[in-house]
Protein backbone atom coordinates (compact mmCIF):
# COMPACT_ATOMS: atom_id res chain seq x y z
CA UNK A 1 0.00 0.00 0.00
CA UNK A 2 1.67 3.68 -1.00
CA UNK A 3 1.97 6.09 1.00
CA UNK A 4 -1.40 8.50 -0.12
CA UNK A 5 -3.50 4.99 0.18
CA UNK A 6 -2.57 4.67 3.73
CA UNK A 7 -2.91 8.46 4.38
CA UNK A 8 -6.34 8.46 2.94
CA UNK A 9 -7.26 5.38 5.36
CA UNK A 10 -5.92 6.87 8.72
CA UNK A 11 -7.96 9.75 7.53
CA UNK A 12 -11.30 7.79 7.43
CA UNK A 13 -10.40 5.73 10.43
CA UNK A 14 -10.10 9.55 12.43
CA UNK A 15 -13.54 10.53 10.80
CA UNK A 16 -11.67 12.53 8.02
CA UNK A 17 -13.31 11.93 4.70
CA UNK A 18 -12.46 15.22 3.18
CA UNK A 19 -8.80 15.00 3.67
CA UNK A 20 -9.06 11.02 2.38
CA UNK A 21 -10.52 12.64 -0.57
CA UNK A 22 -7.91 15.18 -1.14
CA UNK A 23 -5.37 12.17 -1.15
CA UNK A 24 -6.93 10.07 -3.65
CA UNK A 25 -9.69 11.92 -5.72
CA UNK A 26 -8.12 11.49 -8.99
CA UNK A 27 -6.88 8.11 -8.49
CA UNK A 28 -9.00 5.23 -10.47
CA UNK A 29 -6.99 2.17 -8.87
CA UNK A 30 -8.57 -0.30 -6.59
CA UNK A 31 -7.75 0.64 -3.12
CA UNK A 32 -8.58 4.75 -3.98
CA UNK A 33 -11.38 3.65 -5.29
CA UNK A 34 -12.41 1.73 -2.26
CA UNK A 35 -11.38 4.62 -0.04
CA UNK A 36 -13.53 7.45 -2.23
CA UNK A 37 -16.72 5.08 -1.72
CA UNK A 38 -15.86 5.32 1.76
CA UNK A 39 -15.24 8.88 1.99
CA UNK A 40 -18.75 9.16 0.00
CA UNK A 41 -20.31 7.62 2.36
CA UNK A 42 -19.26 9.35 5.60
CA UNK A 43 -20.08 12.80 3.49
CA UNK A 44 -23.58 11.39 2.92
CA UNK A 45 -23.89 10.74 -0.59
CA UNK A 46 -24.59 7.08 -0.59
CA UNK A 47 -25.49 6.20 -3.76
CA UNK A 48 -22.12 7.48 -5.50
CA UNK A 49 -20.37 5.75 -2.59
CA UNK A 50 -22.44 2.23 -3.16
CA UNK A 51 -21.03 2.82 -6.53
CA UNK A 52 -17.60 3.64 -5.93
CA UNK A 53 -17.25 0.85 -3.52
CA UNK A 54 -18.87 -1.87 -6.24
CA UNK A 55 -16.61 -0.43 -8.86
CA UNK A 56 -13.46 -1.27 -6.08
CA UNK A 57 -14.67 -4.91 -5.30
CA UNK A 58 -14.70 -5.60 -9.20
CA UNK A 59 -11.22 -3.94 -9.58
CA UNK A 60 -9.55 -5.99 -6.79
CA UNK A 61 -10.51 -9.05 -8.39
CA UNK A 62 -10.37 -13.16 -7.37
CA UNK A 63 -6.41 -12.72 -6.58
CA UNK A 64 -7.39 -10.49 -3.61
CA UNK A 65 -10.26 -12.26 -1.52
CA UNK A 66 -9.46 -9.96 1.48
CA UNK A 67 -9.66 -6.76 -0.44
CA UNK A 68 -12.88 -7.36 -2.11
CA UNK A 69 -14.27 -8.71 1.54
CA UNK A 70 -13.65 -5.42 2.94
CA UNK A 71 -15.52 -3.44 0.05
CA UNK A 72 -18.49 -5.80 0.54
CA UNK A 73 -18.58 -5.18 4.21
CA UNK A 74 -18.63 -1.32 3.20
CA UNK A 75 -20.97 -1.58 0.75
CA UNK A 76 -23.36 -3.65 3.44
CA UNK A 77 -22.86 -0.53 5.88
CA UNK A 78 -23.94 1.95 3.20
CA UNK A 79 -27.00 -0.85 2.41
CA UNK A 80 -27.74 -0.52 6.08
CA UNK A 81 -27.36 3.50 6.05
CA UNK A 82 -29.89 3.82 3.16
CA UNK A 83 -32.09 1.81 4.94
CA UNK A 84 -31.91 -1.28 2.16
CA UNK A 85 -32.89 -4.19 4.38
CA UNK A 86 -33.03 -6.63 1.75
CA UNK A 87 -29.63 -6.43 0.68
CA UNK A 88 -28.04 -9.90 0.20
CA UNK A 89 -27.08 -10.68 4.38
CA UNK A 90 -24.88 -14.09 2.74
CA UNK A 91 -22.79 -11.52 1.09
CA UNK A 92 -22.11 -10.06 3.84
CA UNK A 93 -21.86 -13.55 6.23
CA UNK A 94 -19.32 -14.73 3.27
CA UNK A 95 -16.96 -11.85 3.71
CA UNK A 96 -16.91 -11.82 7.23
CA UNK A 97 -15.87 -15.58 7.12
CA UNK A 98 -12.78 -14.55 4.38
CA UNK A 99 -11.92 -11.86 7.32
CA UNK A 100 -11.96 -14.39 10.05
CA UNK A 101 -9.31 -16.31 7.98
CA UNK A 102 -7.26 -13.76 6.75
CA UNK A 103 -6.73 -12.69 10.69
CA UNK A 104 -8.90 -9.29 9.76
CA UNK A 105 -10.25 -9.59 13.30
CA UNK A 106 -11.41 -5.62 13.12
CA UNK A 107 -13.45 -5.82 10.36
CA UNK A 108 -14.90 -9.33 10.88
CA UNK A 109 -16.11 -7.96 13.61
CA UNK A 110 -17.69 -4.88 12.00
CA UNK A 111 -19.38 -7.20 9.68
CA UNK A 112 -21.10 -9.00 12.13
CA UNK A 113 -22.09 -5.59 14.05
CA UNK A 114 -23.44 -4.97 10.56
CA UNK A 115 -25.87 -7.96 10.67
CA UNK A 116 -26.89 -7.09 14.18
CA UNK A 117 -27.90 -3.79 13.71
CA UNK A 118 -30.18 -5.22 10.43
CA UNK A 119 -31.77 -7.40 13.23
CA UNK A 120 -32.19 -4.61 15.72
CA UNK A 121 -34.24 -2.73 12.95
CA UNK A 122 -36.43 -5.11 11.87
CA UNK A 123 -37.36 -6.62 15.25
CA UNK A 124 -35.53 -9.64 15.47
CA UNK A 125 -34.02 -8.54 19.41
CA UNK A 126 -33.51 -12.60 20.45
CA UNK A 127 -31.26 -13.10 17.55
CA UNK A 128 -29.46 -9.80 17.54
CA UNK A 129 -28.64 -10.33 20.94
CA UNK A 130 -27.33 -14.28 20.88
CA UNK A 131 -25.34 -12.50 18.36
CA UNK A 132 -23.87 -10.23 20.22
CA UNK A 133 -22.83 -12.17 23.09
CA UNK A 134 -20.38 -13.84 21.10
CA UNK A 135 -18.37 -10.45 20.21
CA UNK A 136 -15.76 -9.44 23.01
CA UNK A 137 -15.73 -5.63 22.49
CA UNK A 138 -12.66 -5.51 24.70
CA UNK A 139 -10.49 -6.70 22.33
CA UNK A 140 -11.67 -4.29 19.45
CA UNK A 141 -10.28 -0.46 18.95
CA UNK A 142 -12.58 2.17 20.48
CA UNK A 143 -14.73 3.16 17.51
CA UNK A 144 -15.89 -0.65 17.34
CA UNK A 145 -16.41 -0.51 21.61
CA UNK A 146 -18.55 2.43 20.98
CA UNK A 147 -20.86 0.64 18.27
CA UNK A 148 -21.17 -2.51 20.52
CA UNK A 149 -22.20 -0.33 23.11
CA UNK A 150 -24.88 1.80 20.69
CA UNK A 151 -26.12 -1.58 19.73
CA UNK A 152 -26.56 -2.64 23.34
CA UNK A 153 -28.40 0.20 24.42
CA UNK A 154 -30.54 0.01 21.47
CA UNK A 155 -32.13 -3.85 22.07
CA UNK A 156 -32.14 -2.55 26.09
CA UNK A 157 -34.32 0.60 24.69
CA UNK A 158 -36.52 -1.30 22.70
CA UNK A 159 -37.47 -4.02 25.75
CA UNK A 160 -38.03 -1.02 27.81
CA UNK A 161 -34.70 -1.25 30.14
CA UNK A 162 -33.51 2.01 30.62
CA UNK A 163 -30.88 1.37 33.13
CA UNK A 164 -29.20 -1.21 31.24
CA UNK A 165 -29.49 1.32 28.41
CA UNK A 166 -27.98 4.09 30.59
CA UNK A 167 -24.88 2.38 31.21
CA UNK A 168 -24.13 1.15 28.30
CA UNK A 169 -24.67 4.61 26.64
CA UNK A 170 -22.21 6.01 29.60
CA UNK A 171 -19.63 3.38 27.98
CA UNK A 172 -20.40 4.66 24.41
CA UNK A 173 -19.77 8.13 25.69
CA UNK A 174 -16.01 6.92 27.05
CA UNK A 175 -15.30 4.62 23.55
CA UNK A 176 -16.21 7.49 21.15
CA UNK A 177 -14.26 10.28 23.04
CA UNK A 178 -11.31 7.61 22.76
CA UNK A 179 -11.74 7.24 19.36
CA UNK A 180 -11.31 11.16 18.33
CA UNK A 181 -13.98 10.80 15.95
CA UNK A 182 -16.94 13.75 16.28
CA UNK A 183 -19.51 12.25 14.18
CA UNK A 184 -19.35 8.34 16.51
CA UNK A 185 -19.27 11.29 19.59
CA UNK A 186 -22.46 12.73 17.62
CA UNK A 187 -24.16 9.70 17.26
CA UNK A 188 -23.94 8.48 20.58
CA UNK A 189 -25.28 12.53 22.06
CA UNK A 190 -28.23 11.70 19.52
CA UNK A 191 -28.88 8.28 21.10
CA UNK A 192 -28.97 9.64 24.51
CA UNK A 193 -31.48 12.71 23.61
CA UNK A 194 -33.96 9.63 22.16
CA UNK A 195 -33.38 7.90 26.01
CA UNK A 196 -34.22 10.99 27.28
CA UNK A 197 -37.26 12.22 25.09
CA UNK A 198 -40.86 10.89 25.70
CA UNK A 199 -41.64 7.21 25.11
CA UNK A 200 -44.68 6.87 25.65
CA UNK A 201 -47.75 8.92 26.90
CA UNK A 202 -50.21 7.74 30.34
CA UNK A 203 -53.88 8.10 30.50
CA UNK A 204 -55.75 7.83 33.63
CA UNK A 205 -58.65 9.76 35.52
CA UNK A 206 -59.23 11.45 32.18
CA UNK A 207 -55.96 13.06 32.02
CA UNK A 208 -52.43 12.37 29.75
CA UNK A 209 -49.04 12.87 30.90
CA UNK A 210 -45.84 12.37 28.94
CA UNK A 211 -43.35 9.62 30.45
CA UNK A 212 -40.01 8.88 29.79
CA UNK A 213 -38.38 5.08 29.44
CA UNK A 214 -37.28 4.82 32.58
CA UNK A 215 -41.21 5.58 34.07
CA UNK A 216 -42.50 2.71 31.15
CA UNK A 217 -40.28 0.18 33.11
CA UNK A 218 -41.23 1.39 36.44
CA UNK A 219 -45.20 1.41 35.49
CA UNK A 220 -45.28 -2.00 34.42
CA UNK A 221 -43.14 -3.09 37.42
CA UNK A 222 -45.82 -1.38 39.44
CA UNK A 223 -49.15 -3.26 40.67
CA UNK A 224 -51.18 -0.94 38.22
CA UNK A 225 -53.22 -2.68 35.05
CA UNK A 226 -51.60 -1.51 32.07
CA UNK A 227 -53.47 -1.37 28.87
CA UNK A 228 -50.35 -0.90 26.55
CA UNK A 229 -51.53 1.05 23.31
CA UNK A 230 -47.81 0.32 22.09
CA UNK A 231 -47.96 -3.14 21.21
CA UNK A 232 -51.60 -3.84 22.07
CA UNK A 233 -51.33 -5.63 25.13
CA UNK A 234 -53.03 -5.75 28.57
CA UNK A 235 -50.34 -5.89 31.91
CA UNK A 236 -50.31 -6.44 35.41
CA UNK A 237 -48.65 -8.15 38.13
CA UNK A 238 -46.21 -10.02 36.13
CA UNK A 239 -49.20 -11.23 33.36
CA UNK A 240 -49.57 -9.79 29.87
CA UNK A 241 -52.25 -10.36 27.51
CA UNK A 242 -51.59 -9.94 23.86
CA UNK A 243 -54.03 -8.25 21.55
CA UNK A 244 -52.47 -7.34 18.51
CA UNK A 245 -54.34 -9.80 16.22
CA UNK A 246 -57.67 -8.97 18.28
CA UNK A 247 -58.35 -4.94 17.22
CA UNK A 248 -61.72 -5.24 17.65
CA UNK A 249 -61.35 -6.21 21.79
CA UNK A 250 -57.90 -4.19 22.37
CA UNK A 251 -60.68 -1.19 20.99
CA UNK A 252 -62.89 -1.86 23.62
CA UNK A 253 -60.69 -2.31 26.52
CA UNK A 254 -58.74 0.94 25.92
CA UNK A 255 -62.57 2.39 25.80
CA UNK A 256 -63.30 1.18 28.82
CA UNK A 257 -60.13 1.77 30.96
CA UNK A 258 -59.81 5.46 29.40
CA UNK A 259 -63.21 5.56 31.38
CA UNK A 260 -62.42 3.79 34.68
CA UNK A 261 -63.35 3.48 36.95
CA UNK A 262 -66.39 4.74 35.73
CA UNK A 263 -68.68 2.63 32.66
CA UNK A 264 -68.62 3.48 29.10
CA UNK A 265 -72.53 3.94 27.32
CA UNK A 266 -72.72 0.97 25.06
CA UNK A 267 -73.56 4.06 22.15
CA UNK A 268 -69.66 4.60 22.94
CA UNK A 269 -68.73 1.53 22.87
CA UNK A 270 -70.03 0.55 19.19
CA UNK A 271 -69.12 3.62 17.90
CA UNK A 272 -65.41 3.37 18.78
CA UNK A 273 -65.44 -0.75 18.63
CA UNK A 274 -67.63 -1.26 14.73
CA UNK A 275 -66.86 2.90 13.84
CA UNK A 276 -70.61 2.99 13.95
CA UNK A 277 -72.20 6.45 15.03
CA UNK A 278 -75.92 4.63 14.60
CA UNK A 279 -76.96 1.59 16.64
CA UNK A 280 -79.71 -0.73 16.86
CA UNK A 281 -80.68 -3.92 18.00
CA UNK A 282 -77.92 -6.11 16.20
CA UNK A 283 -75.23 -3.92 16.97
CA UNK A 284 -76.17 -4.30 20.49
CA UNK A 285 -75.84 -8.12 20.45
CA UNK A 286 -72.31 -8.08 18.51
CA UNK A 287 -71.19 -5.54 21.26
CA UNK A 288 -72.28 -8.46 23.93
CA UNK A 289 -70.30 -10.96 22.14
CA UNK A 290 -67.31 -8.93 21.60
CA UNK A 291 -67.60 -8.33 25.86
CA UNK A 292 -68.17 -12.01 26.24
CA UNK A 293 -64.92 -12.59 24.17
CA UNK A 294 -62.96 -9.84 25.91
CA UNK A 295 -64.25 -11.21 29.53
CA UNK A 296 -62.38 -14.81 28.59
CA UNK A 297 -59.22 -12.98 27.41
CA UNK A 298 -58.61 -11.51 30.32
CA UNK A 299 -58.98 -13.78 32.67
CA UNK A 300 -57.52 -13.62 35.66
CA UNK A 301 -56.26 -10.10 34.95
CA UNK A 302 -59.94 -8.12 34.49
CA UNK A 303 -63.65 -8.36 34.31
CA UNK A 304 -65.80 -6.69 32.06
CA UNK A 305 -69.37 -5.96 34.49
CA UNK A 306 -72.63 -4.65 32.78
CA UNK A 307 -73.99 -1.15 33.67
CA UNK A 308 -77.52 0.12 33.49
CA UNK A 309 -76.38 2.01 30.71
CA UNK A 310 -73.24 0.13 29.23
CA UNK A 311 -70.19 -1.33 30.85
CA UNK A 312 -67.57 -1.17 33.05
CA UNK A 313 -64.17 -2.25 33.46
CA UNK A 314 -63.41 -4.45 36.50
CA UNK A 315 -59.44 -5.00 37.43
CA UNK A 316 -59.08 -8.03 39.62
CA UNK A 317 -55.73 -8.20 40.62
CA UNK A 318 -54.76 -4.46 40.83
CA UNK A 319 -56.07 -1.71 42.48
CA UNK A 320 -55.12 0.89 39.58
CA UNK A 321 -56.44 1.44 35.96
CA UNK A 322 -54.38 3.07 33.27
CA UNK A 323 -53.64 3.44 29.89
CA UNK A 324 -49.75 3.43 28.23
CA UNK A 325 -50.05 5.30 24.51
CA UNK A 326 -47.51 6.62 21.97
CA UNK A 327 -46.55 9.91 22.34
CA UNK A 328 -48.28 10.58 19.51
CA UNK A 329 -51.27 9.05 17.93
CA UNK A 330 -51.93 9.86 14.62
CA UNK A 331 -52.46 7.88 11.06
CA UNK A 332 -49.74 6.34 10.04
CA UNK A 333 -47.49 6.90 12.98
CA UNK A 334 -45.91 3.31 12.97
CA UNK A 335 -44.35 4.57 9.56
CA UNK A 336 -43.35 7.90 10.63
CA UNK A 337 -41.49 6.84 14.02
CA UNK A 338 -39.37 4.95 11.90
CA UNK A 339 -38.33 7.55 9.47
CA UNK A 340 -37.71 9.99 12.72
CA UNK A 341 -34.26 8.01 13.02
CA UNK A 342 -33.41 10.75 10.48
CA UNK A 343 -31.81 8.07 7.67
CA UNK A 344 -33.63 7.56 3.94
CA UNK A 345 -35.57 4.48 4.24
CA UNK A 346 -37.53 2.03 1.02
CA UNK A 347 -40.51 1.43 1.19
CA UNK A 348 -39.18 -2.31 0.85
CA UNK A 349 -37.37 -1.57 4.12
CA UNK A 350 -40.36 -0.27 6.04
CA UNK A 351 -42.77 -2.88 4.81
CA UNK A 352 -39.87 -5.69 6.05
CA UNK A 353 -39.78 -3.41 9.41
CA UNK A 354 -42.98 -3.43 9.91
CA UNK A 355 -44.19 -6.44 8.72
CA UNK A 356 -46.67 -4.46 6.54
CA UNK A 357 -47.33 -5.51 2.44
CA UNK A 358 -45.05 -2.76 0.48
CA UNK A 359 -48.29 -1.52 -1.20
CA UNK A 360 -49.92 -0.72 2.14
CA UNK A 361 -46.74 1.21 3.00
CA UNK A 362 -46.73 3.13 0.19
CA UNK A 363 -50.07 4.46 0.48
CA UNK A 364 -49.01 5.69 4.30
CA UNK A 365 -46.23 7.14 2.68
CA UNK A 366 -48.49 9.48 -0.04
CA UNK A 367 -50.29 10.01 3.15
CA UNK A 368 -47.78 11.55 5.01
CA UNK A 369 -45.75 13.66 1.94
CA UNK A 370 -48.75 15.46 1.25
CA UNK A 371 -48.81 16.92 4.48
CA UNK A 372 -45.69 17.47 4.25
CA UNK A 373 -44.43 15.22 6.76
CA UNK A 374 -42.22 13.51 5.25
CA UNK A 375 -39.93 13.67 1.45
CA UNK A 376 -38.88 11.42 -1.14
CA UNK A 377 -35.73 11.49 -3.63
CA UNK A 378 -34.80 8.73 -6.45
CA UNK A 379 -37.16 7.29 -8.53
CA UNK A 380 -37.63 3.49 -8.92
CA UNK A 381 -35.97 1.70 -6.86
CA UNK A 382 -33.22 4.06 -5.58
CA UNK A 383 -36.73 6.00 -4.15
CA UNK A 384 -35.99 6.98 -0.65
CA UNK A 385 -38.25 8.14 1.64
CA UNK A 386 -37.26 10.30 4.83
CA UNK A 387 -38.12 13.54 7.34
CA UNK A 388 -36.90 16.71 6.36
CA UNK A 389 -33.59 16.99 7.75
CA UNK A 390 -32.62 19.04 10.60
CA UNK A 391 -30.00 21.70 9.81
CA UNK A 392 -26.59 21.05 11.37
CA UNK A 393 -27.22 17.85 12.26
CA UNK A 394 -24.12 15.04 12.32
CA UNK A 395 -23.88 12.69 9.38
CA UNK A 396 -23.70 9.14 11.04
CA UNK A 397 -21.08 7.61 11.16
CA UNK A 398 -19.66 4.88 8.43
CA UNK A 399 -17.14 2.79 8.14
CA UNK A 400 -14.93 4.21 11.11
CA UNK A 401 -12.08 1.97 10.51
CA UNK A 402 -9.62 1.25 6.85
CA UNK A 403 -10.95 -1.05 4.73
CA UNK A 404 -8.98 -1.39 1.41
CA UNK A 405 -5.79 -2.79 1.19
CA UNK A 406 -4.06 -5.64 2.00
Amino acid sequence: MDSLITAAAHALAAGDPLGALNRVALRDDAPALALRGIAMAQLGDLLRAKALVRRAAQAFGPKEPLARARCIVAEAEIALASRDLGWPVKALDAARITLEAHGDVVNAAHARYLEIRRLVLIGRLDEAQGLLAELAPTILPPALRATHELVVAGIAMRRLESHIARDALARAELAAQQSGIPALSAEVDCAALILNAPAARLISHGTARPLLLDDVEALFASTSLVVDACRYAVRGVGMSVSLATRPVLFTLVRTLAEAWPADVPRETLIAKAFRLRLSDESHRARLRVEIGRLRAALKPLAGVTATRRGFVLVAQVSTEVVVLAQPVEEPHAAVFALLADGQSWSSSALALALGNSQRTVQRALDTLAATGKVQSYGTGRARRWMTPPVPGFATTLLLPVPLPGG
